[in-house]
């Protein structure tokens, strides 16, 4: 499926690979990031206060990410990568065939119900994409490129299902798209605000049934992914980040020596492998 301009710039590891002791500590950044940025949003959380929930020095900080503003993108670009493996193979790996309509709308299902048990994250794209309606903001860019991407490529899905249901006079697949991703954005505020009052899978699922677009099996979801098929949860070789080969050092926390030492994971002697 063509993704047009709308293409994000989303950088996979290499999968199958055991990862370094370098890859494992970016992880933890990462993974301490995410849960601040969350719980606080982006403008609230300093780097030392990300360094400090990993377990690490600001420096030790500063060796793998040199700014909030790329560890912001690295967050998201981590947590779309894992969602996009199935559900937009040619993302990841051009010209890989997409799976069939019904199955891509039933991993999309799938990814409405694990949204239901991921609050923080839910939360961290909530806060993060509503401050990225600034355009001064670092990650106004990526949100305005993830959306065009979504967009194009949910389209794509519903003029497929559209096609293999025979609905001729069906509504505009375009439409269709944009309202199924404010319906989706919308229910995940509603739902952060009052769980147990906005069951997001269901309603997602009325939504696609009154349109005729759910397969006569019902594209049933499952509780989570599906063992050998779906999407696995992170291990640490999720997105490396190009950082480039400098590191700024900032004031107050001492030299950073090349290899970057840092507390509760020990030297990295030789740099980190990217």
């Amino acid at each position: 499926m063509s993704t047009g301009n709308g293409r994000a710039a989303y950088r996979p590891g290499t999968e199958g690979s055991r990862p370094s002791k370098g890859e494992r500590t970016r992880a933890r950044i990462l993974d301490a990031a995410a849960e601040l940025f969350s719980r606080s949003g982006f403008n609230a959380v300093s780097l030392r206060d990300i360094a400090a929930h990993a377990g690490l020095t600001h420096a030790g900080l500063l060796h793998h990410f040199p700014g909030k503003d790329r560890l912001l993108l690295e967050v998201l670009e981590r947590r779309d990568l894992i969602d996009a493996r199935e559900l937009f193979p040619g993302l990841l790996r051009p010209g890989s065939p997409a799976p069939e309509p019904a199955r891509r709308l039933r991993l999309l299902l799938e990814l409405v119900a694990r949204n239901s048990r991921t609050p923080g994250l839910v939360a961290l794209y909530a806060k993060v994409s509503a401050e990225a309606t600034d355009p001064d903001h670092p990650a106004h860019a990526y949100f305005a490129r993830r959306y065009r991407y979504l967009r194009t490529e949910l389209t794509g899905i519903v003029a497929d299902l559209q096609q293999a249901a025979g609905a001729g006079d069906a509504a505009d697949p375009g439409v269709v798209a944009g309202q199924l991703l404010a319906l989706m954005d919308g229910l995940q505020t509603q739902w952060l605000l009052e769980p147990e009052a906005v069951p997001m899978e269901a309603l997602v699922r009325d939504f696609l049934d009154r349109l005729e677009l759910l397969p006569a099996d019902g594209a049933e979801a499952t509780d989570g992914a599906e063992a050998g098929e779906g999407v696995s949860a992170e291990t640490g070789d999720g997105v490396s980040a190009e950082t480039g080969d400098g590191v700024s050092a900032e004031t107050g926390d001492g030299a950073e020596t090349g290899d970057g030492a840092e507390t509760g994971d020990g030297a990295e002697a030789g740099g980190v492998s990217r």
